[in-house]
């Protein structure tokens, strides 16, 4: 049984637990982070020093960051299909998960916590603007790669799809209006339709 700790309302715990039901792994999760606490535990600490979620077991074997578990699983359990075993396709899904991690959320997360975390009245309305300036930008060159292909990396479902897919939940989910973006909106169409990302793309914003 693979043991993930992590609260839901995480995007990095998402993408953990959706890569795990894509793969139909027997899994044990453990509230953790936010208002379970846990995190700043010595138990927890021993697992992962940076006191964040997620954190997976695996027998023997402590792994976090949400990327590489993910990756880590995949590998692991589906190798050649989820990650792939060709290089320039393998890198390209990397390439993809480290622009979700490097460049897209730092620049979504400002606007995503004023407009769900942060009560109303104090709220920044410019960083708002501000955050939601950038991401407007980066949504125009994932649209853009979209139409060339069905997935994010050509024709079939893998790795690079499950953290791009767990930034536009929230995009898609928070209070505020955005521009059409075509191409973006097929292909999460057809991602949120797939039966293993159910109890994560339909989950509220929290």
């Amino acid at each position: 049984m693979l043991k993930i700790w992590g609260r839901m309302s995480s995007i990095n715990v998402k993408k953990v637990v959706w890569t795990a039901q894509e793969l139909a792994l027997d899994i044990q999760r453990t509230e953790a982070g936010g208002l379970f606490g846990v995190v700043k535990t010595p138990e927890y600490m021993a697992l992962n020093p940076n006191s964040l979620v997620p954190v997976i077991e695996d027998e023997d074997y402590v792994l976090w960051e949400s990327n590489v578990i993910v990756r880590y699983l995949a590998a692991k359990h589906s190798s050649g299909q989820m990650y792939p075993t060709d290089l320039r396709e393998r890198f390209d899904a990397e390439r993809w998960m480290d622009w979700q991690q490097t460049t897209l959320n730092p620049a979504s997360r400002p606007g995503f916590w004023q407009l769900v975390r942060t009560p109303p009245e104090q709220r920044d309305e410019r960083a708002i603007a501000e955050s939601n300036a950038v991401v407007e930008a980066l949504m125009a060159v994932l649209d853009a790669h979209l139409a060339q292909r069905s997935f994010m990396v050509g024709e079939r479902f893998t790795v690079a799809d499950i953290p791009i897919a767990c930034e536009i939940h929230r995009w898609f989910g928070l209070p505020q209006q955005r521009q059409s973006r075509p191409h973006i909106e097929r292909w999460y169409d057809s991602i949120r339709a797939r039966q293993a990302s159910k109890g994560v793309l339909d989950l509220q914003l929290s």
